[in-house]
């Protein structure tokens, strides 16, 4: 036989290798599975539709809409481009969103992009995923909320005098252990806290949104334009991208029900129904309360705030002085929620697959909840609240999150050309995910050519994760590590009543 021979059986055998993983996947239960291990997987299915909206829409919905939308306006030029920015972000969010349906209804497990870019290019890039999400943007962004819940939450006490650094932090950390505790306890009481403050959180939005409108209708429009409110400093491509890269910095958190898919009922209905519902709610509410916002607020104003909130009820009323950090505080309390609750199961995953210690896999034998992984990222969390500067290590590592997605649809397009017959019960159409892909690659580029330092030191910290993943590799066939491994599941088993999944006791 010939060497084009050889190899294209060598390529028919891997692509037929390929197809068997998914078609096993693919199977019903009863074909895959023992009957104890499908009847844990049926009791740890306990978000419902509105459980996974609440999970989008508190998960997107943080901070961040209450206090910095001028992101966006200081670089759209005037009220008018900022809006169409904002609306816009939300469209291409869905769209990010509904590729992500597509390949959550293929490959149906928890863990979100480390999932998918494991099956799509094996072990390597999933681990520096896992790497850069696990260990430095999740437990990031778990401190930064739990600061800015913090603050707000005591501000009102200390009025106008600055709060306490030590006293933020310390309330912090208080926070950031509850969530943690709850998430442990109970995935339904995780779920009924994050419907309870999605709503609330819906409800800030929804008073300031009338407050605004009420002033529009009243007739101030002066504000409403598509001319610059800067006469020297007029639009620009480059402005205009950073804008855009402002917007959609806000609407993350859309693909975080991916992450527990696993414990999503009916998640071939419910995943791609959630989004369609969420997306718009999101978008529609960030649309109004910036409409609020440019209403009342001149353009300078807004640039020269850092709480445009706070602002805009200062300018309206002045018991909304106290009322607006209050908000804050329940929006920012129910997204870190979310992240706590997600961040956990790409942990779960990844032990699961031999790239993190095998305890941070296991289950609680009674609550199903995966309380190694839980502790493991609030404990990073609670470290990263040591540092003075931990909203840094997020602006370093802001690129990988776009780069993260980028991957994962490209996985979506691989997977679409090498297994063209896998059963799809989602099929977003091919444009979607293309122009998906290519302001992905767009988005990458942003912050390395604006912010050149920043991407370095984050492609630094990213590559660092290779030789971690190769020292992974040859230890795990050591006797002694393995041994050490051994001890350490052992004791999470004892302590913490845990156990592997698939010996989860009925």
């Amino acid at each position: 036989m010939d060497s084009d021979e050889c190899e294209e059986d060598a390529n028919t055998i891997s692509c037929q290798n390929l197809i068997q993983r998914f078609t096993k996947k693919r199977q019903k239960p009863e074909e895959t599975k023992d009957e104890v291990t499908e009847t844990v997987q049926d009791k740890r299915r306990k978000i419902t539709l509105a459980n996974g909206v609440a999970i989008i829409v508190g998960s997107i919905i943080g901070s961040g809409i209450f206090i910095s939308p001028k992101g966006v306006l200081a670089n759209a030029g005037s009220t008018g481009a900022a809006l169409v920015v904002w609306a816009l972000s939300g469209i291409f969010s869905a769209g990010g969103a509904l590729c992500y349906a597509e390949l959550g209804t293929i490959i149906s497990r928890s863990g979100g992009d480390y999932a998918y870019i494991l099956e799509a290019f094996g072990s390597l890039p999933a681990f520096l995923t896992l790497w850069v999400i696990t260990l430095i943007i999740k437990p990031a962004s778990q401190a930064v909320v739990a600061l800015t819940f913090a603050t707000y939450m005591l501000q009102p006490i200390f009025g106008d005098c600055p709060v306490p650094y030590t006293a933020v932090r310390l309330l912090a950390a208080c926070c950031l252990c509850l969530l943690t505790g709850i998430s442990c306890a109970s995935v339904r009481g995780a779920m009924r806290v994050q419907n309870v403050f999605t709503v609330a959180k819906l409800m800030a939005l929804f008073i300031v949104i009338v407050l605004g409108l009420a002033e529009l209708f009243a007739g101030k429009t002066e504000n409403l334009t598509f001319t610059p409110y800067l006469e020297d400093a007029p639009l620009n491509i480059g402005k205009l991208s950073l804008a855009f890269y402002s917007g959609l910095f806000a609407f993350g958190g859309w693909n975080y029900l991916n992450f527990v898919i696993d414990e999503l009922q009916d998640p071939y209905r419910n995943l791609p129904l959630a989004i369609f519902i969420a997306m718009p709610i999101v978008t529609l509410f960030y649309v109004l309360a910036n409409l609020s916002y440019f209403v009342v607020i001149s353009p300078t104003e807004i640039i020269a705030s850092h709480a445009v909130a706070v602002t805009f009820g200062l300018k309206l009323y002045s018991w909304l002085k106290w009322v607006i950090p209050l908000f804050v505080s329940i929006s920012t309390f129910g997204s870190l929620n979310g992240i706590t609750f997600t961040a956990a199961r790409i942990v779960a995953t990844g032990a699961n697959e031999g790239q993190f210690p095998a305890a941070c896999g296991f289950l609680h034998q009674k609550l199903l909840t995966p309380i190694p992984a839980l502790m493991w990222e609030c404990f990073l969390a609670l470290t990263l609240l040591l540092f003075p500067d931990v909203f840094s290590l997020i602006n370093y590592l802001s690129f990988a999150l776009w780069l993260v997605s980028g991957a994962s649809v490209t996985g979506l397009l691989y997977l679409r050309w090498k297994l063209p017959d896998i059963e799809r019960p989602i099929k977003v159409p091919l444009v979607l995910p293309v122009t998906f892909l290519i302001c992905c690659i767009f988005l990458v580029l942003v912050p390395a050519i604006v912010t050149p330092l920043d991407t370095g030191i984050g492609v630094i910290i990213v590559l660092a994760g290779v030789p971690v993943h190769f020292l992974i590799q040859k230890s795990s066939s050591s006797s002694t590590v393995q041994k050490y491994s051994d001890k350490f599941s052992r004791f999470c088993v004892a302590l913490l009543n845990v156990s592997p999944v698939n010996v989860q006791n009925t």
